[in-house]
């Protein structure tokens, strides 16, 4: 079975080591995009990059860096995304935060698939 149609996708970009109430921020915006019923939402450790304070981050060995670069992907249909962003203005206090339309297409199974059968 196929779904598909217009989407956006939400991307904030925050560092690692952002927090919030002692905890890794970027687990507390998961938590509460799930809390939200939004569709989903994967994070993802950038190797290297730099923001707002133009100061590269990076996994290189020689210059190893406990602040890496974060994005945050979620996406689902324009009203959810919306309603969420009243979440960030909370939350986060550095970053970028970016909305793009897209087009959706997502699988979820054929029939007689025996791997969704034992799902």
């Amino acid at each position: 079975m196929k779904l598909q149609g217009p989407a956006l996708r939400l991307t904030i970009f925050i560092g690692e080591t952002d927090q919030w109430h002692h905890k890794p921020l970027y687990h507390e915006i998961v938590r509460r995009a799930h809390r939200a019923g939004l569709a989903g939402a994967s994070v993802m450790r950038g190797i290297e990059g730099y923001g707002a304070s133009n100061h590269i981050h990076t996994t290189r060995i020689l210059s190893l860096s406990e602040d890496l670069p974060l994005a945050i992907v979620i996406v689902d249909a324009e009203e959810p995304v919306r309603a969420f962003l009243p979440q960030l203005d909370e939350l986060v206090g550095e970053g970028l935060v970016i909305i793009d339309e897209v087009e959706v297409i997502r699988y979820v199974g054929r029939p007689g698939d025996p791997a969704q059968e034992t799902r």
